[in-house]
């Protein structure tokens, strides 16, 4: 099944699941959304229409959803989750809980809690409902956040309008990556950045929580955080290892990381961290042939989940793209004399 062309259909694998779906029905289009249990009633005349695209990999859920008409939306999420959705588009006034929003608003809700949503007579909108302990660990653990208590009873977080811009353009560009190339989820390296990469990208628009105290760390204490991140960079190089790593066997915040990289190299730890992984993924790509892995699968082995991104970085950090590296390590190969007699 070719996903770039995809309107209905589903894909599942051991270890992520896509799906995409259509509905002339509001009723019908309620049961679209997987663990959900929700009822949708339609308020304005017209003929209805929905679609729906969903994809799930490790403990998340994202998902973008499209109605034409004013809908009631009632129902609840799955237990444990967390939902977090911003609009992409909406015309006309649509209430959420009981109170109003707009397109720069998020709006959350948590498992248990019930859905009360009448939607603007088009929406467009897209969501993470994601595991909240989940959650909630890595925001304490890497970013020094009690992601929980700051949102508090809220179920509209009112943000600044570029934070809600970054967040709107990152989900969709991690929507278009699953549905456009699904396989490159099948690496773990790749799932694992991708889902801490979500969390921080809503831990960043949910506002400017203040990071848990900690102890202020001296010169020598930063030197001596960043020896031991480098060592453990380094060590772990060939396993899917991201900045969050290095910040749980330290156990420090990422803040405290930054600062420390900053301070002692005058390089943020995850440049040093791009680095080490871009040259991994140059030496693989010597070393292939280009048969059995594309330069896509390399990439995400190595957990560079946005394409073009990365080639903007191989191309800045070695001089040609990736593409170019793959097709000169196989000249070079066929170059080699023969070692037969």
């Amino acid at each position: 099944m070719t996903f770039s062309a995809l309107q209905e259909g589903s894909l599942n694998s051991e270890h992520f699941s896509f799906a995409a779906a259509a509905s002339d029905d509001a009723h019908d289009h309620a049961r679209s959304l997987q663990h959900w249990k929700q009822d949708y009633e339609q308020l304005s005349p017209g003929r209805f229409s929905g679609h729906i695209e969903e994809v799930w990999f490790g403990n998340i859920q994202i998902f973008r959803e499209r109605t034409n008409q004013i809908v009631h939306e009632a129902g609840f999420p799955w237990e444990g989750s967390r939902t977090f959705g911003i609009p992409l588009e909406a015309d006309g006034e649509g209430w959420y809980c009981g109170e109003t929003f707009d397109r720069n608003s998020m709006l959350t809700l948590k498992g248990g809690e019930d859905l009360d949503f009448r939607t603007p007579r088009l929406l467009d909108i897209i969501a993470v409902t994601a595991d909240t302990a989940t959650l909630n660990d890595y925001a304490k653990r890497i970013e020094g956040r009690d992601v929980e208590a700051e949102i508090g009873k809220q179920r509209i977080i009112h943000g600044r309008p570029e934070k809600a811009d970054e967040l709107r353009s990152f989900l969709l560009t991690v929507l278009n990556t699953v549905k456009t190339t699904p396989h490159v989820l099948e690496h773990a390296a790749m799932r694992k950045a991708l889902e801490q990469a979500v969390y921080g990208s809503l831990i960043a628009a949910i506002g400017n929580g203040s990071e848990i105290s900690r102890p202020p760390q001296t010169s020598q204490a930063r030197r001596q955080i960043v020896d031991r991140a480098r060592e453990y960079m380094r060590s772990h190089i060939d396993e899917p290892i991201t900045v969050a790593d290095p910040c749980a066997e330290l156990d420090v915040s990422r803040r405290t990381l930054q600062y420390s990289f900053q301070d002692v190299l005058e390089l943020n730890p995850v440049s040093f961290l791009r680095a080490m992984r871009l040259n991994g993924v140059r030496r693989a790509l010597r070393k292939s042939d280009g048969a059995k892995e594309s330069v896509a699968d390399v990439a995400a082995r190595w957990g560079f989940w946005h394409l073009s991104h990365f080639a903007a970085d191989y191309k800045a950090m070695f001089g040609e793209l990736p593409s170019e590296t793959l097709r000169n390590g196989g000249l070079r190969r066929l170059a080699a004399p023969s070692s037969g007699g």
